[in-house]
C-alpha cells in the first residue's frame, strides 16, 4: 500500500453518527470499531464510543473519525477543513448537496473570481467542508 495523507476528525461522542453521515454523503465502506470491542474493558461510559473509524470510498477518498478518549479535551475549531475538489460537476454538486443541508453555508457554491465553483460549509458536526469544482481551462 502506498503512503496516503487523509483527515483524521475527533468528536465528543457523535463520531459513529458523524461517519454513518458521511458515508450517505460520500458512500463506500465503513469499519468502525468501538472501545468495548476489543475484548478489553472500556473506561466507563465508552464501551459503545468510536474508537477508530475508517470510510474508505471506491473513488479513493479516505476519512477517519473518532470519539475523544476519557481525558482528552474535544476543541472544535477552524484550524482545519476538509476539501473536495476535482472536475466532476455531478459528483462534487451531490456531496455539497448533503453536506450543506442542516449545515451552515459560508460560502455558497457558486462561480468565483478564480474561474472555479466552490462553496464552504460547517455540517452539523461542526467540521467545516469545502468543494471546488475545476473549470476545465483550455
Amino acid at each position: 500500500m502506498a503512503t496516503r495523507l487523509n483527515p483524521y476528525i475527533s468528536f465528543s461522542g457523535d463520531a459513529k453518527q458523524a461517519m454513518e453521515f458521511y458515508k450517505e454523503v460520500l458512500g463506500g465502506n465503513l469499519a468502525v470499531h468501538t472501545y468495548g470491542g476489543f475484548g478489553a474493558e472500556a473506561p466507563p461510559g465508552y464501551a459503545d464510543k468510536i474508537m477508530h473509524g475508517l470510510l474508505e470510498t471506491p473513488g479513493g477518498l479516505t476519512l477517519m473519525g473518532a470519539d475523544n478518549p476519557p481525558g482528552m479535551e474535544h476543541r472544535p475549531g477552524n484550524n482545519i477543513a476538509v476539501s473536495l475538489s476535482g472536475d466532476d460537476a455531478d459528483e462534487l454538486r451531490g456531496y455539497w448537496n448533503k453536506l450543506s443541508a442542516d449545515a451552515t453555508v459560508s460560502v455558497p457554491l457558486e462561480q468565483q473570481m478564480w474561474g472555479d465553483v466552490f462553496g464552504m460549509c460547517t455540517d452539523k458536526f461542526g467540521v467545516t467542508w469545502m468543494v471546488n469544482i475545476s473549470e476545465r481551462h483550455t
